[in-house]
């Protein structure tokens, strides 16, 4: 600012011999550089802030339990401010859409065995336990006799190649070390030949250039489709199993004996086969959003926002995995603007998949207990998604009971109005009794982040709390 204040010198100290005309034109001249000065001090002064608000940095931490919504939410501020790449990336999540596809037809099919009736609740595997549904007494079902499937063994034999592909995409998707799906494929040389065996790829040609291209705005590769190792092949050949599957009457009334609702469970495409199974089928951004890969470490996603005066603000939100064994993780990430806690509502007769004893929404409960109260968190502002709302809805709408999961609701309506009004005042009397900071503020939102619709206008209003919030604690607003 030196240099700044070299335009406009000491002021002019009068000659005894100096007349008071002589004197007022240089009064004068000091006055138009004081002037010049001034505004050249809040011209840089503006310049200041607004450079301190370019580099401004603003970190966001996605926290909840397992299958809350959290992937879905950043997947949903990807297409909202990157949709470029958002889009680009769409072609490759088809391998996890066909095996969240997979999955859900081999868990029908293990659900619907004779030999599993006499096996108890706690051999179900572990990906699948979000959508067991408890009954009123709080235990999960097991060896539950009732209707037989007449066509099990015909439907079992057609589907059996389902098998080795689901084993085989797990594969491909699954990290060194790891036991479970965790990552896209890194590069389409990578989705090529799997043992020999079959492909997940478009056919290259000279230099691994693919043949075709979708469009030049998305280049999503074409020709899959014209490739007889494709995996594509071997499912539209099953499509018409699959669908006889999902539609058998003894089936759905056989899952409903055993409390599993799949369209509670993450990666739900049942409803869609034929379109899924298509030989040229292109994900939708639907599709993505609903996609299940488990976050497995911390997953981070930079961006630049802008919003106003405020330009180029670059984001970074993280992503950390919310199952038990991997929340130990989650403090190092604590030095943040804002988190963003998911609690999935509707899940208030749902178990965790980690401990079957354990309610889900209670876990919730305990989870956000926790976050709100952590010292370390004092200062940060937080913002509840109460996820899955639309699911909550059916789930009433059906005639499932909060008050038998949950006795403190007593004889309160049963109605989504009531029900979540109860959720949003539960959470919101947590965080006022255990916060640290009584004057921080809470901003609750009822969301369902599979529907983009819905969630874009709530995404923009949580950024604006959020540039808000990091401007005012540099002190700019």
């Amino acid at each position: 600012m030196s240099s700044i204040c070299s335009v406009y010198s000491l002021p002019h100290t009068p000659s005894p011999k100096e007349t008071p005309e002589e004197r007022e034109p240089q009064m004068q001249r000091e006055n138009d550089a004081k002037n010049i000065s001034d505004k050249i001090d809040e011209m840089m002064g503006q310049e200041r802030i607004e450079r301190q608000k370019s580099r401004a940095e603003v970190n966001v931490l996605l926290l909840g339990q397992s299958e809350s919504g959290k992937s879905t939410t950043l997947k949903q501020f990807q297409l909202l401010h990157t949709p470029f790449a958002f889009h680009t990336e769409r072609i490759a999540w088809r391998a996890v859409i066909y095996l969240n596809l997979l999955r859900s037809v081999r868990r029908i099919l293990d659900a619907l065995s004779p030999e599993r009736d006499v096996d108890d609740h706690e051999d179900e595997s572990v990906e699948d336990s979000a959508s067991v549904i408890i009954p009123s007494n709080d235990h999960p079902p097991s060896a539950i006799s009732g209707t037989r499937v007449p066509n099990y063994d015909m439907y079992r034999q057609r589907l059996e190649p389902l098998v080795h592909w689901e084993e085989r995409l797990t594969r491909l998707l699954t990290a060194p070390g790891e036991d479970e799906p965790t990552h896209l494929p890194l590069s389409w040389q990578e989705s090529g030949t799997i043992n020999g065996s079959f492909r997940l790829t478009p056919t290259m040609t000279g230099g691994n250039r693919p043949k075709s291209l979708k469009s030049a705005h998305f280049e999503e590769i074409e020709g899959w489709w014209e490739d007889p190792d494709d995996l594509v092949h071997a499912l539209n050949a099953c499509a018409p199993a699959m669908l006889d599957l999902w539609k058998d009457p003894c089936v759905r009334q056989r899952l409903e004996e055993k409390r599993l609702r799949l369209k509670e469970s993450a990666g739900f495409y049942l409803n869609d086969i034929p379109r899924i199974t298509a030989k040229k089928y292109i994900p939708t951004d639907a599709d993505v959003l609903k996609a299940r890969l488990k976050t497995i470490g911390v997953i981070e996603h930079s961006f630049h926002i802008s919003s106003g005066t405020n330009r180029g603000v670059q984001w970074k939100i993280y992503d950390v995995g919310g199952a038990r064994n991997q929340r130990h993780a989650w403090a190092p990430y604590f030095e943040v603007n804002a988190i963003i806690f998911l609690a999935p509502i509707s899940a208030f007769d749902q178990v965790l998949t980690e401990d079957h004893r354990v309610n889900r929404l209670e876990d919730s409960l305990l989870l956000w207990k926790g976050v709100t109260s952590n010292k370390l968190l004092a200062n940060v502002n937080i913002v509840l998604f109460l996820n899955k709302c639309d699911l909550l809805q059916d789930k009433l709408d059906a005639g499932v009971r909060l008050n038998h999961h949950m006795v403190s609701y007593g004889d309160r309506p049963n109605d989504y109005d009531s029900v979540s009004k109860y959720f949003r005042n539960k959470f919101g009397a947590i965080h006022q009794s255990v916060t640290p900071n009584k004057e921080r503020e809470l901003y609750i939102h009822l969301t369902a982040v599979t529907d983009t619709s819905r969630t874009v206008t709530i995404i923009a209003d949580v950024r604006d709390i959020i540039i808000r919030g990091n401007l005012r604690s540099l002190r700019l607003v």
